[in-house]
Parts: C-alpha cells; sequence; structure tokens
C-alpha cells in the first residue's frame, strides 16, 4: 500500500497517496517474489521453450541432423495430415470422447457438490467426500490395471453378467464397449475431485439469501435454482471455459495402457496416434504438424467459448 500524506499547504487540505515504485516493492518483499522464479523457469522450459519447435511442421526433420530440420517443406505435413484418412478416424475419436466428457464428465462434478451440501449430517458427508476423493490420488497405471482387472473375462463385471445373461464379454477386445468403459472410469476417477471447487464456491454464497428464500415461501428445490446455482455459475463459467479449451486433450496415459489394436476404431484419440507416428515411427515433421492443428483447434475453442461467455452471462476468463 502507498503513503499517506495530508497536504495543509493550500487553503483546503489535500490528501495524497505517494505508491513506491515496482522495484521498491520487489525490494520490500523480495521473499514472496523469489517464490515465482521456479515456475516462470517451468512455464519458459516446458511451455514456452518447445513452442519453437513447432518449426519443423514446415521443416523436413531428421533424427540426428539439425535442430530445427534439414530443408523447408512448406505444407507437405500438413497436406499429408489432411489426406490422411488414418488421421480423421483418430480425430473423429477424440472429437466423440471429448464430446462425452465434456457432456458426462463436467456436470455430475457440479450435481454431486450440490447433492453434498444438502446433507445435515457433517460425519456422512466428510466420509462421502473422503471415499469420493480417493480415486483421484491414485496412479493412472493402478487406475488402468484396476479397470482391465474388473472386465477381464473373469473379473467382477463379467461375473455379474453371467449370472443375470448366462455369457461372459470380452470388453477389452470389442471396440464397441471402450468408450462406455474410459468415461465410466473417468467419472469415477474425477467426480470427487471436480466438486471441491464448486463446494469451496459454496460456502462464499450468503446464508441470509436462504432465510430470505425461506420466509418468502421457496423450497429446497426454488433456493437451489435461484440461490446456489447463480452463486457457483462464475465457477461454473470459469471451468467450462478451461474445459472446453482442453477439449481435444483426451487423456494420453489412460487411454494408452487401457486400448489395443482390437480397438484401435474407437479408441485411438490424437494423443496415441502422434505418441506411434512421432516416437515408434520417428516421423517427427508430421507428429509436429498434427500437434500444432490441435492447439490451433483448442486455442479457437478457448477463445470462442470466452467470447460467447462473457456475451452471453458477462463472466469470462478475461
Amino acid at each position: 500500500m502507498g503513503k499517506v500524506v495530508i497536504n495543509t499547504t493550500g487553503k483546503q487540505p489535500k490528501m495524497i497517496i505517494y505508491k513506491p515504485s515496482k522495484w521498491k516493492r520487489i525490494q520490500k518483499d523480495w521473499q514472496l517474489y523469489s517464490l515465482l522464479i521456479l515456475p516462470i523457469v517451468y512455464f519458459v522450459i516446458f511451455k514456452y521453450g518447445p513452442m519453437f519447435g513447432n518449426i519443423i511442421a514446415f521443416r523436413r526433420f531428421v533424427p540426428g541432423g539439425k535442430l530445427y530440420g534439414e530443408e523447408w517443406v512448406g505444407l507437405r505435413y500438413i497436406m499429408m495430415f489432411i489426406n490422411d484418412p488414418t488421421f480423421w478416424n483418430v480425430f473423429k475419436n477424440t472429437f466423440v470422447l471429448g464430446t462425452l466428457s465434456l457432456v458426462i464428465c463436467f456436470p455430475l462434478p457440479i450435481i454431486f457438490a450440490l447433492l453434498l451440501n444438502e446433507l445435515t449430517s457433517k460425519k456422512f458427508k466428510k466420509f462421502v467426500q473422503t471415499v469420493s476423493y480417493l480415486p483421484h490420488f491414485l496412479s493412472i497405471v493402478i487406475i488402468a490395471g484396476m479397470v482391465l482387472q474388473l472386465t477381464s473375462m473373469n473379473g467382477t463385471i463379467n461375473t455379474v453378467v453371467e449370472f443375470f445373461t448366462g455369457e461372459r464379454i470380452n470388453f477389452m477386445q470389442e471396440a464397441g464397449w471402450f468408450r462406455t468403459i474410459y468415461i465410466s472410469s473417468e467419472v469415477w476417477q474425477t467426480l470427487g475431485w471436480g466438486a471441491i471447487l464448486y463446494l469451496a464456491a459454496l460456502t462464499n454464497i450468503d446464508h441470509g439469501l436462504y432465510e430470505a428464500a425461506r420466509i418468502d415461501g421457496a423450497n429446497r428445490w426454488k433456493q437451489t435454482i435461484h440461490i446456489t446455482i447463480p452463486g457457483i455459475l462464475p465457477t461454473i463459467i470459469t471451468l467450462l471455459i478451461l474445459n472446453i479449451g482442453t477439449f481435444l486433450a483426451v487423456g494420453f496415459e489412460k487411454v494408452l495402457l487401457l486400448y489395443n489394436p482390437l480397438t484401435y476404431s474407437t479408441s485411438d484419440v490424437i494423443s496415441t496416434y502422434l505418441y506411434r507416428v512421432g516416437l515408434e515411427s520417428s516421423n517427427f515433421s508430421y507428429a509436429t504438424a498434427i500437434g500444432l492443428f490441435e492447439s490451433i483447434i483448442g486455442l479457437t475453442l478457448i477463445l470462442s467459448a470466452n467470447f460467447i461467455s462473457r456475451k452471453l452471462t458477462e463472466q469470462s476468463l478475461w
């Protein structure tokens, strides 16, 4: 904060606020500013630095050769993936999984947080929260292992299926089941953790609004519609915009651990396709062109979502 000085030299005293310079503020609170060093270094090395590597999407890159490619090839690799039917099948799979994740996995934590907020027993509420949070802290490898075990021919799910139908289903070998299994595991893993922000936002709502609504005769449903949801709407809008921005960034690790050649028709996504093309086949320029295309789509989506949100709800990230 600036230093307040009252000037009494004139006819009327005036209050003047002297603000210290930025350098003086940094010198005063250098311990706090020093905490920014590691995050800045991280972003420079792993986020902004690799952006220069996008140049190889327009140059022929040979492993062991020049850092930014051997020769300029223009839009050759971009035209390659545009004319590649395999890429468009992968893009379709990514779009479908991204849509399902947005439509199913995004609203469920909101509903879960609203339900938890209605619980009157604090002990039961803490128990439910703890149980729902636990899957988030498990490694993706452990999650994938549990999914493969549960859906195996001798797994728990097939035991139940056989009890009712008399047959067992080879879930992980049939492409039609992959999306159901992936979204189900994603819901189980992210439901509790995703509700944390909404529960925090609920605590900031003025309880006097609920009391006034009860006096006016509003039931719990009307209170939720007219007070609770509008109260957490800024948080919902912010997370929705961020989720739309990562629409095509479907979880690479989980898909890689769960899919196999028999399920490529529904499970192969852009990130796993880039892994096979870029690292396994050493076609780095082609993989970079696809990655650049994905990034441009993501940037377009987040800018569009932010613009539409600002126009319709007056809530946005910037």
